[in-house]
């Protein structure tokens, strides 16, 4: 189980990094608007973090803070990837 629990370790690490990477591309478009490649990656990474994210959403609504929306969906799937990478390491 050692080489499969690696494995899949890696492969939440790899969605780890997307969450890090839209997390930040959601940032820089907050900011202002950027070079037309930050729009694109933008959509990438949002496309493949969304069908996970969208599930807790729909339980976790974003909080409303004055003009501001929170997603604690967001945090939540970023906690529990985490957990679970160190789950799989640990294999």
């Amino acid at each position: 189980m050692g080489l499969l629990g690696t494995l899949l370790g890696f492969v939440v690490t790899l969605f780890i990094l997307l969450l890090i990477f839209r997390m930040i591309l959601d940032w820089v478009s907050l900011a202002g608007r950027g070079p037309y490649w930050t729009v694109r990656a933008r959509r990438l990474a949002h496309a493949g973090t969304e069908p996970v994210i969208a599930p807790v959403r729909r339980v976790m609504p974003p909080i409303r803070a004055g003009g501001i929306g929170i997603d604690l969906a967001f945090t939540v799937v970023f906690v529990a990837a985490l957990i679970l990478r160190g789950i799989l390491f640990s294999l």
